[in-house]
């Protein structure tokens, strides 16, 4: 898979973009991440990006010029997303789309945002991470190549990490535990140690409905209402 990143701040990207899972990818040849520059398409010497807004107001817009002539003279992979706090709302389905792809792009906004014309004529689309405003984009690239590539096959290792996860199915993830058995007087329920793998089964599924039931009622529109009977027998069990 190869992902392009527009960013004019490329030292952001390079440390986390070496280390861990998206760093073994990367070394493994199962990830190609392509860092472009838009200062090196600037056309004056100080390599100016940005300039202040049409009709006036605070903060400074980043040019079309310098962005359009480093996506044109890179030709990276589309789709090619800005990222920008009105976009899209990146979830875990849009990343198993985008695994199941050759490749795709980012690019970076910074300061008030971008000229309109470079959403509207150089993008395929927008995508934001939440309802939050951050310094650029940088740090939301790093979460959707993230989330994308550990779905690539062979990244993980075990590709059966990812089948039951939180929103693989729609809902949370059960919790997990670990030794030692008792910590602190607190233990390990007693199903998790009983070798039942049926009744584990069953128990996991219970505690991951009741979790998204708790903490993401909106993955169940109608809550418990909207159960079928065995996930109702299951949390009457459990």
């Amino acid at each position: 898979m190869r992902v392009d990143v527009f960013t004019i701040f490329p030292e952001y990207l390079e440390g986390p973009l070496g280390v861990s899972l998206i760093g073994r990818a990367r070394t493994g040849g199962l990830l190609d991440v392509q860092l472009h520059d838009p200062r090196e398409h600037a056309g004056d010497r100080h390599r100016t990006v940005d300039d202040q807004p049409f009709g006036g107001g605070p903060g400074m817009v980043m040019m079309p010029e310098p962005l359009f002539a480093c996506v044109e003279a890179a030709a990276p992979p589309r789709p090619l997303f800005l990222l920008a706090a009105g976009g899209r709302r990146f979830d875990q389905a849009l990343a198993r789309e985008l695994a199941a792809t050759e490749g795709f792009s980012l690019l970076c906004g910074r300061y008030e945002g971008v000229d309109q014309r470079v959403a509207d004529h150089l993008c395929d689309g927008e995508l934001s991470v939440g309802d939050v405003v951050l310094a650029g984009g940088e740090a939301a690239a790093l979460i959707v190549i993230e989330a994308v590539t550990r779905l690539v096959p062979g990244v993980m290792g075990n590709d059966e990490s990812a089948v039951e996860e939180s929103f693989s199915a729609g809902r949370l993830e059960y919790p997990h535990y670990t030794r030692p058995a008792e910590f602190r007087g607190w233990g390990v329920p007693e199903v998790l140690r009983s070798g039942d793998h049926a009744r584990i089964d069953r128990w996991r599924r219970a505690m991951a409905l009741r979790r998204t039931l708790d903490r993401r009622p909106d993955l169940v529109p109608e809550g418990e209402r909207g159960l079928g009977l065995e996930d109702r027998a299951l949390l009457d069990e459990f």
